[in-house]
């Protein structure tokens, strides 16, 4: 079983919307940081946003301003609020969590990632 499972990506206009979430499931637990990465087309992956499980957070300075990550912790559940997005932002987007494994040992945990495109 997928530890973490993502929705909600797809294809939107430039200075568009869309919102990401990304459920963890009952494989992991005494889950701490989250966040979200992405990788574009012949790119490595990097960092978007994380959040901790008190709720501070931290953005690449490329959706500074433009992107929220919040989390419900009672759902085991992050988000991402995807708002005036470019062209640039199109990207497998990957969910990421710190957490226990069924092997018992905390480590960093991954989604299978969601497609966003952006057409200019």
């Amino acid at each position: 079983q997928v530890p973490l499972v993502e929705s909600g990506g797809g294809l939107v206009q430039a200075g568009g919307s869309l919102r990401l979430s990304c459920a963890a499931s009952t494989t992991i637990f005494d889950i701490g940081t989250m966040g979200w990465y992405r990788q574009a087309p012949g790119k490595q992956r990097e960092l978007v946003a994380i959040v901790t499980s008190g709720g501070h957070t931290n953005y690449a300075e490329a959706v500074k301003g433009r992107f929220a990550i919040s989390r419900d912790n009672a759902k085991n559940t992050v988000y991402l609020q995807m708002n005036s997005l470019k062209p640039e932002d199109t990207a497998v987007y990957y969910c990421n969590a710190y957490a226990t494994g069924s092997h018992g040992i905390y480590e960093q945990h991954w989604g299978q990632g969601t497609q966003v495109t952006v057409s200019s």
